[in-house]
């Protein structure tokens, strides 16, 4: 059966002049797509979740670049790089969590160390950023397959957060692993967490598997136990923003405590993320920023309060789950299971 099949969706384009997001602030209502033209236009997108999702927030960010230097030469052509620091600050700033970001932003910046003086740069940069864009979506593809390769056919999975074409370059990592697996037959159906204060998983994750064809059940991240004490689900099947040398993954706020569930049901966990997730300068979990946000986020639902007034909030975006949880990290370059620092120190080194 075709694995591509069940992949239609594009949230970061290029569309030869300018930069092209699909605003997922206002999914599942409304497709509207938001074009970019300077380099903060994009840091604001990426930090006001019109863009989400480690990977296509790396994409993003590298064409990002492009439109830096774009404006950076037509200005002050003998001093372009210096003219692009400032975008380039604001780009780095826009959210701490996500490693990909930093990883982009580097990768173009040795690129542009390397090009000549007195050219223009943007043409040069913009073959790497869709270059990055390409390798991510072929990269996606490689983890699906892996990962499908794990599930044993019968039962439903679990996912949290949004994974798929949305929050990557296309086909996504935790959801690329999905749609790769349900083409396959392994999985006749999924459960997606509604992913509280944002409900990615209710306007997103949904979504985009109503729009695939693929059968999708909502539910609270409260009735997560319930659904693996019923014996409903094989796998929880997660993404990551970040991971750790030993194998400790942040993931959107709720993770850890599915992998908890998970253990105790004897309910497999996957991680399932690109290599440029993979921080192996943080030893372990306790290295990664927990990026904090809005106490509106919790106390408003649609701009509307619903909490009681005089009621504050604690509002982390991400937890991490230590690698003790973590039955199987999915890379683009092979599988780790019950990772370790040995083990992802192998995966990093190609050994």
């Amino acid at each position: 059966m075709n694995t591509h099949a069940h992949d239609s969706i594009r949230a970061v384009q290029w569309t030869g002049t300018h930069l092209r997001l699909l605003d997922q602030r206002r999914l599942p209502h409304e497709s509207v797509y938001l074009d970019m033209d300077t380099a903060p236009e994009a840091a604001v997108a990426i930090r006001d979740m019109v863009v989400r999702g480690a990977p296509a927030i790396g994409v993003t960010a590298a064409y990002a670049v492009v439109l830096s230097a774009r404006q950076a030469w037509s200005r002050d052509p003998s001093h372009w790089r210096d003219a692009m620091q400032a975008d380039l600050d604001t780009l780095a700033a826009s959210r701490p969590t996500a490693v990909n970001l930093f990883w982009a932003l580097a990768h173009m910046r040795r690129l542009m160390d390397r090009l000549p003086d007195g050219v223009d740069p943007t043409g040069e940069l913009l073959l790497e950023a869709e270059r990055i864009h390409h390798d991510d979506i072929e990269g996606n593809r490689r983890m699906g397959e892996l990962g499908a390769a794990l599930i044993d056919p019968g039962k439903a999975v679990l996912t949290h957060c949004n994974t798929g074409s949305l929050a990557t370059g296309g086909y996504g990592t935790a959801l690329g692993v999905i749609r790769s697996a349900y083409a396959k037959g392994l999985i006749p159906h999924v459960f997606a967490d509604e992913t509280r204060p944002w409900l990615q998983g209710a306007r997103l994750t949904a979504w985009e598997l109503v729009q695939d064809g693929i059968p999708v059940s909502l539910l609270c991240e409260g009735a997560a136990a319930s659904l693996m004490r019923e014996d409903r689900v094989s796998w929880v099947i997660v993404g990551a923003d970040r991971i750790a040398a030993n194998g400790d993954a942040a993931n959107k706020i709720g993770t850890y405590g599915l992998a908890v569930l998970a253990r105790h049901h004897g309910v497999r966990f996957m991680v399932v993320a690109p290599t440029t997730t993979i921080d192996m300068e943080a030893a372990d979990g306790s290295a990664i920023p927990i990026e904090q946000r809005g106490a509106e986020e919790v106390l408003e639902l649609a701009g509307k309060r619903v909490a009681a007034d005089g009621a504050g909030a604690w509002n982390p975006a991400f937890d991490v789950t230590p690698a003790g949880l973590i039955d199987a990290i999915v890379t683009e370059r092979g599988v780790v299971e019950q990772p370790d620092r040995e083990k992802m120190l192998a995966l990093m080194s190609g050994r």
